[in-house]
């Protein structure tokens, strides 16, 4: 492991991923996927990459739909996450959410890396800290649990009110 006194992060960053991820709590629980990534099983809350042409909003309802079966409705943006894999050589900027789910009225097909889902305290997962698929896993939680919010309103979806221009509205 790298020495911390000594590491020091790009001055440029070229490439950085994206990232939404839904943070959802029911009584306690939080929704967390299981799913295959570098060759092994881990943890995270329902994720993915913005694609082009989504705003932030759209694409944490759609990740979590496609990796859960669940709808998501956020009410708050939780915090920005920026995380440096080393042993990737990746850069992120994860947009958090958190909000209201529903859960599926059938069995929802996944997308193929999904293993299954699961409802787990935070207790449950310092248990398994070596299977989270990165440190921005816990901090999501934690700072969820400590309040932590935004409104939604502090997003500047330039994308969407140009679109909206373009329509007339």
């Amino acid at each position: 492991m790298a020495d911390p006194t000594t590491f020091t992060i790009p001055t440029t960053v070229r490439n950085a991923d994206i990232t939404v991820a839904a943070l959802i709590e029911d009584g306690g629980r939080f929704l967390l996927v299981e799913e295959h990534a570098g060759g092994r099983a881990v943890f995270n809350q329902p994720a993915g990459h913005l694609e082009a042409g989504e705003t932030l909003i759209q694409a944490v309802v759609r990740e979590t739909l496609e990796e859960t079966g669940y709808g998501f409705e956020p009410t708050a943006v939780l915090g920005l996450y920026h995380w440096y894999s080393e042993p990737d050589d990746a850069t992120f900027l994860r947009v958090a959410f958190c909000g209201e789910a529903q859960a599926p009225n059938s069995t929802p097909e996944l997308d193929p890396v999904i293993i299954t889902t699961h409802w787990l305290t935070r207790e449950q997962l310092l248990g398994q800290q070596n299977r989270l698929r990165s440190p921005m896993v816990l901090r999501c939680i934690d700072d969820y649990r400590s309040g932590t919010r935004f409104p939604l309103s502090c997003l500047a979806e330039a994308c969407l009110e140009d679109r909206l221009r373009q329509a007339g509205n």
